[in-house]
């Protein structure tokens, strides 16, 4: 094959891909419309029926084109994924319109390329109006941006599916004056950054935040006596990399493109399948419709008397409330005393959870609701392949 027939080919690749993109806007814009009838016709957002059998529908056609089962229906969670939220944003706007002004200042952990950056845009690119993106050096200094007022919104990770759950974070959450409004789940992909030429038999030293070290404590293991050394962000780790000989960090390829440092090794998370969640934060707490999934998150004290807890928990199996998270952390200054962080399937405006909230307050020495904000954590139909 000659150069020429090479360049016609990659020619037609790049025309075929700009006129997908186009009709993939083109979708985009078709189902806007779609939520300003289910908006004004007080209908769900999300038909999974009718997502189970469009995707039947569309492996089946694309067998006939040649194309694996798999690979169409990948495809096209993802533009499903992508239609359903948006359309929850939208209607997130519509009944909260005060609360998404033309600029989003949004406060975040570290700074170009880490996960957090990441997650942020990844919230905020269904939300028109102007990014201003403010970088922090911890998580208080996140919520308390939002607190005086400097920023809008901040972001917060709150668990990760190798890690597990933060405690930083959700021991602030027991006296920061914010309510969650939103969250959001982004993939994680931890890469061993270094600066151009270094190789991983000249390591000394590795930097990282602690939760990139508990995530790939398995890789870290196998390089032997290698010092780690922990930053309160990734964006100091890379810095302290750039500047330290013979050093690495732990980052996202990204991250390290931005500041200079080139891929040592990726791929070294234990799990495979590696995701962080994140929490907004903002001041005023939002509206959720009914129209879409919503989660609800809480802090209550049970009484210290045996059988509390479980008489706490089963008002909600009684008003038929799914809870999803139970976490317990203790009290600061009351030795062997513990709150516990609750998250529900559960939207604040119906009258069972408003029930089941003045029961709990019977069994409990308090309850504080955290926020009630759209879950954007989709269960993907299952399809026969």
């Amino acid at each position: 094959m000659t150069n020429d027939v090479l360049n016609s080919l990659r020619h037609d690749i790049n025309e075929i891909d700009s006129d997908l993109l186009v009709l993939l806007a083109k979708r985009r814009r078709i189902s806007h419309g779609v939520v300003e009838y289910k908006i004004a016709n007080n209908k769900p957002i999300r038909d999974e029926a009718r997502e189970q059998a469009l995707l039947e529908k569309l492996i089946g056609y694309g067998k006939s084109l040649g194309l694996d089962a798999y690979y169409v229906n990948n495809v096209f969670q993802t533009i499903l994924e992508d239609s359903v939220l948006n359309q929850q944003a939208m209607l997130q706007k519509n009944l909260n319109p005060d609360a998404m002004s033309e600029t989003h200042r949004v406060a975040y952990l570290g700074g170009q390329g880490t996960y957090s950056q990441l997650a942020c845009h990844k919230y905020f690119s269904r939300r028109p109006g102007k990014l201003v993106e403010l970088g922090c050096v911890s998580f208080e200094q996140i919520t308390g941006s939002v607190e005086s007022g400097q920023a809008d919104f901040g972001l917060l990770p709150i668990e990760n599916t190798s890690s597990g759950s933060i405690n930083e974070v959700f021991d602030l959450l027991q006296h920061a004056q914010v309510s969650i409004v939103g969250e959001v789940t982004h993939s994680v992909e931890h890469c061993l950054l270094a600066t151009p030429d270094t190789e991983l038999s000249q390591l000394t030293k590795i930097f990282a935040h602690p939760q990139p070290f508990a995530q790939c404590s398995r890789f870290l293991q196998g390089l032997g006596d290698i010092h780690h050394e922990t930053c309160d962000s990734t964006a100091s780790a890379l810095q302290s990399a750039l500047d330290t000989p013979n050093s690495a960090a732990i980052g996202s390829a990204q991250a390290g493109k931005y500041v200079g440092l080139e891929v040592l090794k990726s791929g070294l998370a234990n799990q495979r399948e590696n995701h962080s969640r994140f929490i907004v934060v903002a001041r005023q707490p939002l509206q959720v419709s009914k129209q879409i999934p919503t989660k609800t998150s809480l802090i209550m004290a049970t009484k210290q008397q045996a059988g509390s807890l479980a008489d706490a928990l089963m008002i909600f199996k009684e008003h038929n409330i799914n809870l999803v998270k139970l976490e317990s952390r203790p009290v600061p200054g009351n030795p062997w005393e513990e709150v516990f962080y609750v998250d529900l399937e559960a939207n604040l405006v119906d009258n069972h959870v408003q029930h089941a909230l003045e029961q709990l307050k019977e069994h409990t020495q308090y309850v504080r609701v955290l926020g009630c904000y759209q879950s954007e954590s989709l269960q993907a139909v299952s399809v026969e392949g």
